[in-house]
C-alpha cells in the first residue's frame, strides 16, 4: 500500500494513514528483499550503464540488457530505474514535478567564471549497488577545488541524509551559491530554507541538462569506477568503511588534472595546517537508517 515515490504525500505520512510504523515499513523494504537477487543483478547493470550512458531511457536500457542475455521488459526496467532515482538526461517535455509546496529556483550559473573556494558548492544523490540491496549517496562538493566537503549514506531518498550533509559542509564555510538539481530532496523546504538562513543563493539545473551539474556527475563516475565497481562491497557496513578510505583518497591524494595534478584539498585549504585540522575533526559519512 505504500508508495515509495508518491510526489505529494511522504512515506512518513503514508505509514501515518495506514497505521504501520515507518521502521516496520523499511525493515521490510531493505532487509527483507522488496528487490530479489534477480532485481538487483539488474539495477546493478543499470546503474554501470547509466553511469557510462546517462542519456540511456528505459527503452536503451532494456535494449541494452535484452544485448547483455538478460530477457527483461521495459515495464520492469522502467520501475527498476524509477527506485534507483534514474531518469534519462536528455530535453523533453517536463513529466515530473516537485512536491506542490516545493518551490523550483533558476540556474544562476550559465556563463558564470568560477575563479575561487567557496564560490560555488553543489550536491547530488546517486545510486550504490551492494552485494545484498543498495544504498543512496549524497555529496557536497565544492566547484572551484574540487573538493568532497561532506557525504552521507541513506537507504532511503527521504531529505535527512541530505540535510545532514548540508549541516556538516557549512560548519567548513559558506558559499556563494548552491547549485542542486530538481530533486524533491533539494527542492525541500527544510533544505531551502537552511540555505535562505545562511543567506546562499540558491541555483538549480534545467532538467534535461546534462551539464548544470558537470563536475559532481564526473565525480559520481569516477568513485563508481575507481572505488564501487571494483571493490564490490558485500553489505552498509563493508561499503561505509570503503567510501570513508576512498574520499580521504580522493581529497587529499589523488591528483587532478585539471588542478594541475594537485588534490584538492591543496586547492580548498588554505595551508597544511588548515588539511590537518580538517582530517583531524572529520566525520563524514555516517550512514542514516530510516
Amino acid at each position: 500500500m505504500i508508495e515509495a515515490y508518491h510526489p505529494q504525500i511522504s512515506v512518513f505520512r503514508q505509514c501515518e494513514l495506514i497505521g504501520l510504523h515507518r521502521a516496520s515499513y523499511y525493515y521490510h523494504s531493505i532487509h527483507a528483499g522488496s528487490e530479489n537477487d534477480e532485481n538487483l543483478r539488474y539495477m546493478k547493470l543499470i546503474d554501470q550503464k547509466y553511469t557510462e550512458r546517462p542519456f540511456y531511457g528505459s527503452r536503451r536500457m532494456t535494449y541494452y540488457l535484452n544485448t547483455q542475455g538478460y530477457l527483461v521488459n521495459r515495464k520492469r526496467v522502467q520501475r527498476l530505474m524509477q527506485v534507483m532515482g534514474l531518469e534519462a538526461i536528455y530535453p523533453r517535455p517536463r513529466t515530473s514535478k516537485p512536491a506542490p509546496d516545493h518551490k523550483v529556483y533558476p540556474y544562476l550559473l550559465r556563463e558564470v567564471s568560477i575563479d575561487t573556494v567557496d564560490q560555488v558548492w553543489c550536491a547530488d544523490i546517486t545510486y550504490i549497488p551492494i552485494t545484498y540491496g543498495f544504498m543512496f549517496l549524497v555529496a557536497v562538493m565544492d566547484w572551484f577545488s574540487r573538493f568532497v566537503l561532506s557525504w552521507r549514506l541513506s537507504n532511503t531518498l527521504e531529505s535527512d541524509f541530505c540535510l545532514v550533509a548540508l549541516e556538516e559542509a557549512l560548519s567548513l564555510g559558506c558559499p556563494d551559491i548552491f547549485n542542486t538539481d530538481q530533486g524533491t530532496q533539494f527542492t525541500s523546504n527544510d533544505f531551502t530554507g537552511r540555505l535562505i538562513d545562511a543567506q546562499i543563493q540558491i541555483s538549480m539545473d534545467g532538467r534535461g541538462r546534462a551539464m548544470d551539474n558537470v563536475f559532481v556527475e564526473r565525480l559520481w563516475r569516477t568513485v563508481k569506477y575507481e572505488d564501487i565497481y571494483i571493490k564490490a562491497y558485500q553489505d552498509v557496513r563493508e561499503l561505509h568503511k570503503g567510501l570513508k578510505k576512498y574520499f580521504n583518497f580522493y581529497n587529499y591524494e589523488r591528483p587532478h588534472q585539471s588542478l594541475g595534478y594537485r588534490p584538492p584539498a591543496t586547492i580548498y585549504f588554505k595551508d597544511e595546517r588548515d588539511i590537518l585540522q580538517h582530517v583531524n575533526k572529520s566525520n563524514s559519512g555516517r550512514v542514516l537508517i530510516n
